[in-house]
């Protein structure tokens, strides 16, 4: 056990777990044969435990009323979890399987009696892996930045484990930029260092402003129309609600292919695509519907750093800067159908990267860091956290973005075939996520079960990746 004393809980961790808002993060890893669970506790104590002393270590309220992580012997029995389904079946019938699993696992809050994580080992194959190993952590302990490189720290290179994993660099933020992190990175780092920029250009000030009132008003005043993406239900408190899941992979080939095309970032492609996606799953289930106002809540990474360098030095407890909930939302209107759209989406995606520069290139983020701040301060950490919740709650879909490796991986010798995640306990409809793995990005969808069909709004998004891939110009 690692012994962590007293330390403040940060307000962004006071936030993300209170009695208004509790998220928590699935990541899963897909395994190319089934996971010897002989192996996991091993892992886990020798590996896992050693990154953060947060991973052994439970929320109490100190002597004074504050927050604090303390440390704790950890069972690994209550964190370990191995399913059990009928034997003997297809594929297809383990896919469902593991969709109902996570949908109950999405559904159910981590005890705070222990420390906020659990790992689940499915030993059964679905169309697409042997096997599934399911980390669910909870999102006060660390954004996806951090929790990602916790999770990248137990795997190593499957072609020669001697070696460190690699990860693409981060890009500029011109369009021009043909770096592979323009998928992820240039809209999670932009926020940042367009704030730098946009600092010593006085004709942006205006921007700055309006920006920021455009996201205060978001926050406090209206919300997006009730669509076939948002439900419009009022959650005024921590409630879990069974999520449905789907996905899919684009080639970051064929994504740099439309980049290159129109001048655009590989991050404003994919970007537009669940966009034009989304609408036309709006109008496909509703007629005229693809009119209705939306917004998108894109997740920035608000840490003075490009992305990862190194793990070991990314996951040391004491590196303040880049461990922790450094994190920011980017509202960012979805483009409508309407006119000449359906005939020329390029328009849709330029569109997309308008408001997307406009918005990362102003001080709103700052702003609204400052804002939370001052409710926290005069009105409490559940005031704040209601504020971020309504955030939330009024904007019809989640966007967040993580970076992963360039070569293929393994945990404890054993090869991973793919990788998703996925955000718990939203006080939202649907979310969306994208990941990086081996030259694909595998964009993948939850949604309250009920809501939003998630298949549907999968096989919309590959008709609007096709439709995108077809129309840019030779």
């Amino acid at each position: 056990m690692i012994e962590l004393k007293a330390e403040a809980v940060s307000p962004n961790g006071l936030y993300l777990n209170s009695s208004i808002l509790s998220l928590h993060i699935v990541a899963v890893l897909e395994t190319e044969m089934p996971f010897d669970d002989s192996q996991a506790a091993l892992l886990i104590k020798s590996v896992f435990l050693p990154i953060n002393p947060r991973f052994s270590s439970i929320m109490v309220t100190g002597p004074n009323g504050e927050k604090q992580w303390k440390g704790v012997e950890v069972n690994l029995r209550k964190h370990i979890h191995t399913p059990i389904f009928p034997g003997g079946e297809s594929p297809e019938f383990y896919d469902e399987c593991l969709a109902d699993y996570l949908s109950e696992l999405s559904a159910e809050e981590l005890p705070s009696s222990q420390p906020l994580w659990e790992i689940h080992i499915v030993k059964y194959p679905t169309v697409t892996a042997a096997g599934s190993i399911v980390f669910k952590l909870h999102h006060a302990l660390g954004d996806g930045y951090s929790l990602m490189g916790a999770l990248l720290s137990c795997l190593e290179r499957a072609d020669d484990p001697s070696l460190p994993l690699t990860f693409p660099a981060l890009c500029s933020l011109d369009a021009k930029d043909n770096s592979v992190a323009g998928c992820i990175d240039v809209l999670m780092n932009g926020a940042v260092l367009g704030v730098k920029r946009a600092g010593k250009v006085f004709s942006a000030a205006c921007n700055k402003m309006s920006d920021f009132c455009f996201s205060l008003i978001m926050s406090t005043l209206v919300e997006d129309d009730v669509s076939p993406l948002r439900s419009g239900s009022s959650q005024v408190a921590t409630e879990f609600r069974p999520v449905s899941i789907a996905g899919t992979a684009f080639s970051l080939d064929q994504i740099r292919e439309i980049k290159s095309r129109i001048g655009a970032t590989i991050n404003d492609v994919i970007t537009g695509v669940i966009f034009l996606g989304a609408r036309l799953y709006m109008e496909e289930m509703e007629a005229g519907s693809g009119d209705a106002s939306a917004t998108a809540l894109v997740l920035l990474n608000t840490r003075m750093v490009g992305g990862y360098t190194s793990i070991q030095e990314m996951a040391k407890p004491d590196r303040n800067s880049t461990w922790g909930n450094r994190f920011a939302f980017l509202h960012v209107p979805i483009p409508k159908l309407q006119g000449n759209q359906d005939q020329d989406p390029l328009q849709f995606i330029r569109k997309a990267r308008r408001i997307i520069l406009k918005r990362r290139n102003s001080l709103a983020v700052y702003l609204t860091g400052k804002t939370l701040d001052l409710i926290r301060k005069t009105r409490g950490p559940e005031a704040a956290a209601g504020y971020v919740s309504r955030t939330i709650r009024s904007a019809s879909l989640v966007i967040s973005n993580v970076i992963g490796p360039m070569e293929k991986v393994s945990v404890a010798k054993q090869p991973v075939k793919g990788m998703y995640f996925f955000v718990t306990g939203k006080p939202q409809s649907l979310g969306a996520s994208v990941v990086s793995y081996m030259g694909n990005l595998r964009v993948t969808v939850g949604a309250e079960k009920g809501i939003v069909d998630t298949n549907k709004l999968i096989s919309c998004i590959e008709t609007a990746f096709e439709i995108i891939l077809h129309s840019s110009p030779t």
